[in-house]
């Protein structure tokens, strides 16, 4: 596994939406609920073990003065009182584009065009650059605690 279990259980699909939803919500021009719902369903798929990888590298990198309990300690406390608040809206970027419209295409609001984008080299490079981005991201979240 490229992230420790204990990370999955305490970033849970739900805890991860709700950081993703004001991000997706505002590039998407919809409502919030409508994101959650969005997000959810693209979460259900094979994204979500290299989302969880990529924000586990972060912060790996992020934090290098703990080791991997403590910084695990630090994800628990963070999410200990209030887990299921909704995180920063962030402006997009063209890496944050890309993981957007590898969620779309998860779930299928992506034309066939954007799928052809985000198959050549060009586009699996800004997918990878966006899921780090992406990763980053939820480890600033998930350790902004005590």
């Amino acid at each position: 596994m490229r992230y420790p279990p204990r990370l999955g259980h305490l970033a849970t699909r739900p805890v991860v939406v709700n950081r993703l939803v004001p991000t997706y919500a505002k590039a998407h021009q919809i409502d919030e609920q409508e994101a959650s719902q969005r997000l959810t369903r693209a979460l259900a798929g094979s994204i979500w073990e290299d989302l969880l990888a990529a924000t586990w590298e972060a912060m790996k990198s992020r934090v290098k003065r703990l080791d991997e309990q403590r910084l695990l300690e630090k994800v628990f406390s963070t999410l200990e009182e209030r887990p299921l608040r909704y995180g920063r809206a962030v402006e997009p970027t063209p890496a944050w584009s890309a993981f957007m419209m590898l969620l779309d295409l998860e779930i299928g609001t992506a034309g066939d065009a954007a799928r052809r984008v985000m198959e050549s080299e060009q586009g699996r490079k800004m997918i990878s650059v966006g899921l780090a981005e992406a990763g980053m991201f939820l480890a600033t979240e998930l350790t902004r605690g005590k």
